[in-house]
């Protein structure tokens, strides 16, 4: 794996980033979705302007070409440049009607929106991520050296290592025998390998792992500052394509990375939320099925005023994607996987719920 061209950034940015191969194998679509029921045509009408991501350009577009056969006197359009980043900047600016996310929102992209308007866009999960497709949203697995005796971990625990503030109420952990191992391993240090903030991948496994209760995670420093020293136990990599080397070459070594990155030899850890809880290894049937706790997902964002209503054709765009005619758009593109029916319906409700 190697990282993008300046030259291949560029014509992502005016064309979408090329589709990968297919994964040979395809989930079936979950027959729980709910059908989608259009309401009478003139109802809806009017000009949108909506921003996405490179990887999410050719999806986005797939969706609004169905759902605009259905309401043709709407017209949206989705225009380059691609990129995520871009398109939460002309939300806040108020030039987008939408952006098509393929990952959680910065914290400075939510605060600036915040600044700007008084209260958070809202950002609602619309499909699963990729399996392990290079640069489209794949899963995320923490990954330790092939030697080490430990096959599964929980959150529980890797908060106990991984963060300073442990949210999920867990003494610190600093040996491989604070997280269960035994024998010779009992007392070997804890190596974490991570990724610098800020990145996606580091910010989805902070959301999902580190925080908890309403209180956002901070990783064990590992660069020092003039209020906290280094931790010579804590590595930080600028980018993924060298965490399974790094993690390969320290037997004390856990890391996290995406899927379609672990190109060493390297155990990929099974994964709970909870210490004793069902463990799920990062297989392609856990993925597809949501079963695995790491699985990832893409979000529609928009700018919806507390009190107010949602702009109609938004919120029926919103609908229509997470019906089951809009999973199966997902499903023929082959690339992201189909939400399931109780990961539609958990959308639906922050739709119905939102202030």
């Amino acid at each position: 794996m190697t990282p993008q061209t300046d030259e291949q950034d560029a014509y992502n940015k005016d064309h979408g980033r090329p589709l990968p191969t297919p994964e040979i194998l395809q989930p079936t679509l979950d027959s729980a979705l709910a059908s989608y029921h259009p309401k009478p045509q003139g109802q809806l009408h009017g000009d949108y302007q909506c921003g996405a991501s490179d990887v999410l350009a050719d999806l986005s577009k797939k969706w609004i070409k169905e759902f605009e056969k259905k309401y043709p006197r709407v017209h949206i359009a989705v225009n380059p440049p691609y990129a995520g980043s871009l398109g939460a900047l002309e939300l806040i600016k108020g030039n987008l009607d939408c952006v098509f996310v393929s990952r959680e929102l910065k914290p400075t992209d939510i605060q600036g929106f915040h600044d700007a308007f008084g209260y958070d866009p809202l950002s609602v999960p619309i499909s699963g991520g990729s399996y392990r497709h290079f640069g489209f949203l794949d899963s995320v697995g923490f990954i330790v050296n092939k030697d080490n005796p430990i096959n599964q971990l929980s959150f529980d625990q890797l908060d106990a290592a991984l963060s300073t503030t442990r949210n999920r109420g867990g003494s610190a952990a600093t040996t491989w025998g604070d997280l269960g191992a035994t024998g010779a391993w009992a007392d070997k240090p804890i190596h974490i390998v991570g990724l610098q903030p800020w990145n996606g991948f580091e910010e989805f496994v902070r959301q999902r792992v580190l925080n908890a209760g309403g209180k956002r995670g901070e990783w064990r420093p590992g660069a020092a500052s003039d209020s906290t020293p280094a931790d010579p136990a804590v590595h930080w990599e600028k980018t993924v394509f060298n965490i399974a080397k790094d993690v390969k070459n320290d037997p004390y070594a856990i890391g996290y990375t995406g899927m379609a990155y672990v190109d060493q030899a390297v155990k990929v850890l099974s994964l709970s939320e909870h210490t004793n809880g069902p463990a799920y290894a990062p297989t392609y049937d856990n993925v597809a099925s949501a079963a695995y706790p790491l699985s990832r997902v893409t979000y529609f964002n928009v700018n919806k005023q507390p009190g107010k209503q949602l702009d109609p054709v938004m919120e029926e765009l919103m609908r229509f994607i997470l019906s089951k005619q809009g999973q199966a758009v997902v499903s023929k593109q082959q690339v992201f996987l189909p939400l399931r029916a109780s990961q539609a319906a958990a959308s639906t409700r922050t739709l119905d719920t939102a202030p």
